[in-house]
């Protein structure tokens, strides 16, 4: 196993025993607001704290780009993307859908990934060139032919009306064509799902880096395709994006860039 990638496992497994701790006791942590329905608490600021320091012990020059504290930029080629507890929502609702996201970037390109589910000791991780794994075991995307029989995971985007009316197009048109869709709320696991065969295909208009960067290097390492949406034959921002094995994904990529 590649050493950084050591590093990242030790790093999400650190953060994830932390949050484990409060599962309990959600109630007494202090929450703030970022946004509309965008919180954060305590637990993700010594999440996040817990991963850095992890990485800086051994990789002290190594740059960090986190989502609560921002970008730490040091003179590297190293750069860490971090997301300590994707999934806030459900972890102060008690729904046991969340998960700590690692990604490592190399010159600009994704080289390790670690997305790490602490309630069900699940373990995604990928190395450039090396494939993906769940829990030490290969992972692949799954080999359906078309959205016809699919499940797809998606999530609802807030704030934002445009976006809002792009998704509400982009739901009408896979709903009634594939075998269901699911809103599970931690964008992470849904990619970490995509690069197992759990789902199907993925898509999501506004995530950010910290968000996907994980999950897009599973899901190429485990055979599937990931990118962002075109509309009108126009890229949408950075964040919004499709993935699923190849046949879904083209079919996907097809629909989205033709919606009515």
């Amino acid at each position: 196993m590649h050493p950084m990638l050591n590093i990242g496992i030790r790093a999400a497994h650190a953060a994830g025993d932390y949050i484990l701790r409060y599962v309990d006791r959600v109630q007494d942590i202090p929450v703030n607001s970022k946004g509309r329905n965008d919180f954060v608490t305590e637990v993700d600021r010594q999440a996040e704290n817990i991963i850095i320091n992890t990485i800086h012990k051994v990789y002290p020059k190594h740059s960090i780009l986190a989502e609560e504290s921002g970008q730490h930029t040091k003179d590297t080629e190293f750069l860490w993307v971090i997301d300590p507890l994707d999934g806030t929502t459900n972890f102060l609702h008690g729904f046991p859908q969340f998960a700590v996201s690692i990604a490592l970037k190399f010159r600009g390109e994704l080289d390790q990934a670690v997305v790490y589910d602490p309630l069900r000791q699940e373990l995604f991780t990928a190395s450039k060139g090396a494939g993906a794994h769940l829990n030490n075991k290969r992972i692949r995307v799954s080999k359906i032919k078309s959205l016809d029989g699919a499940l797809l995971g998606t999530g609802f985007p807030f704030g934002d009306a445009t976006r809002l009316e792009l998704f509400i197009k982009s739901f009408r048109t896979f709903f009634p064509m594939t075998a269901g869709i699911r809103r599970a709320g931690a964008a992470s696991l849904d990619l970490a799902y995509v690069a197992c065969g759990r789902l199907d295909g993925f898509w999501e208009f506004g995530l950010h880096e910290w968000d996907i960067a994980a999950g897009s290097l599973l899901i190429v390492e485990a055979g599937g395709h990931i990118g962002r949406i075109m509309h009108d034959n126009k890229e949408t921002e950075p964040g919004s994006i499709m993935a699923g094995n190849p046949k879904i994904f083209e079919e996907m990529m097809h629909k989205l860039n033709n919606l009515e």
